[in-house]
């Protein structure tokens, strides 16, 4: 999952109705109904929460990031766990400019007391090199005029500009190197935007460091700085997405077959095992691929494990920009990012607009049939959804919310892992879209396309919808 998916309104809303008191909302089990229909006990009879474990458990052995060989050995390992199931599967390679963080950052200052902690922006380029320190204000090109910065390290205050603009200034200018330091109390983060080789190594302190060097200057004391950046690294770099197809078993000759999509995203963060996020929803997504393989349909079905998605949705994006043909068949997306955590909160349903759509028709229906209340559903991006819901496809994220303490972290590991919570959305998803692509005279016909507003339950408390 990339990084804040979530809005504080959103995970209050978990607990919060709309006038502030406590709204109940469906619980993985909290009614469970045992007169679910045959269709549905065909798909539940075939899931197994210990296949779901076990891949979970080897993608997991080491972080996945996108770009690096442990992710083109957990592609690998996906397709084989594809093809085992009598699945041809396709690998699809895209390329993405990737920025690597430096491994070291230090900066010194002779004349000056006190150590000072740097920071390096994004896309920063390595450096070894010393000079004096000047003020250049805001960096501005104004300022730099006014200011003899050629080989010297220039102290620029944050504000007006980007950082990019500032830095590019003073490179312009010939200075050696850039120190940042905030205009508010905290560290500075941030970055470059992109990669530029007229880039000159630069760094961010605090304002209070900030402010203490400048104080300095003002009194006419010397400054010369050490800075020292290394292991940054910009580049392209290749990252993959898995495809395997359940073609329609029974076709109507006059139009191509409708396409649901079922996806994760396969990838980790830097130092993150990535158990839940998202080797979860990657091997949900295997084992519905298992247990729908030979079950009778009328409708396509694609299983997708997305690369790069920590990186911005890059694989999602690639994907679905490739898809002039299919996008105008493709009627759901059931997408599954961070669906085991044991201590993560209770499952959503999040649309990237946080609007009713097929998808959360479809899965509300068959939560209520499997568990007694449907999933609640909200608004919420970040997830390889988005992607589909901008080309105009229905698309919904599911999650458990609030997410785990441990998220983007080394914890993020397989005991950390829910069977019961792996079960639950298994069930849901592959009920719902098992519920759509089977073969039947007439499909499902939902309330809000006649034009009947119906009130479902929201995160936000009831609202109607047309």
């Amino acid at each position: 999952m990339k990084k804040q998916f979530l809005s504080l309104t959103l995970i209050t809303a978990l607990t919060l109705g709309t006038a502030g008191t406590t709204t109940a909302l469906a619980a993985p089990h909290s009614s469970p109904v045992i007169s679910a229909p045959s269709t549905d006990k065909q798909v539940i009879k075939r899931i197994d929460a210990d296949n779901i474990y076990k891949n979970i458990e080897y993608l997991s052995q080491t972080p996945r990031v996108a770009g690096t060989d442990s992710e083109y050995k957990a592609v690998q390992f996906i397709k084989k766990q594809f093809q085992s199931y009598g699945y041809k599967a396709d690998i699809e390679e895209f390329s993405f400019l990737s920025y690597t963080d430096p491994n070291l950052v230090e900066l010194s200052v002779a004349g000056f007391d006190g150590e000072i902690q740097a920071n390096h922006l994004t896309y920063s380029v390595n450096g070894d090199l010393s000079g004096d320190v000047v003020y250049a204000g805001l960096g501005t090109k104004e300022e730099l005029e006014e200011t003899d910065v050629a080989g010297k390290i220039a102290l620029i205050q944050r504000g007006n500009l980007t950082f990019a603009e500032k830095v590019l200034n003073a490179a312009e200018k010939g200075a050696a190197g850039v120190i940042l330091f905030n205009n508010a109390d905290g560290e500075l983060n941030g970055t470059l935007g992109e990669d530029n080789d007229r880039f000159i190594p630069s760094v961010t302190i605090t304002k209070k460091d900030g402010e203490a060097l400048l104080e300095k200057l003002n009194d006419g004391v010397k400054l010369t700085a050490s800075l020292k950046i290394e292991g940054a690294h910009s580049g392209e770099k290749t990252s993959y997405n898995v495809v395997a197809t359940k073609k329609a078993t029974k076709n109507n000759k006059a139009k191509k077959s409708d396409l649901i999509y079922i996806t994760g995203h396969h990838d980790s963060v830097a130092g993150a095992p990535g158990a839940n996020d998202d080797a979860s929803g990657t091997s949900v997504t295997l084992e519905l691929a298992r247990v729908l393989k030979n079950l009778p349909t009328d409708t396509e079905i694609r299983f997708v494990t997305f690369g790069a998605e920590e990186n911005g949705l890059l694989g999602s994006q690639h994907y679905v920009d490739n898809l002039p043909d299919d996008i105008k068949r493709t009627i759901a997306n059931f997408n599954l990012d961070m669906v085991g955590s044991r201590d993560a909160g209770d499952l959503v349903i999040l649309t990237n607009d946080g609007e009713m759509n097929l998808v959360t028709e479809l899965a509300q229906a068959s939560s209520t049939r499997l568990n007694g209340e449907p999933t609640p559903y909200g608004q919420g991006g970040r997830s390889d959804h988005v992607s589909f819901a901008e080309a105009g496809i229905p698309a919904a994220l599911f999650i458990h919310s609030p997410s785990e303490p441990w998220y983007h972290t080394p914890d993020d590991t397989i005991d950390k892992i829910s069977k019961e919570k792996l079960q639950d959305v298994a069930e849901i998803v592959g009920t719902a879209v098992y519920d759509q692509a089977k073969i039947e005279a007439k499909k499902p016909d939902f309330n809000h396309k006649k034009g009947k507003k119906v009130k479902v339950p929201h995160l936000f408390g009831e609202k109607e919808f047309k």
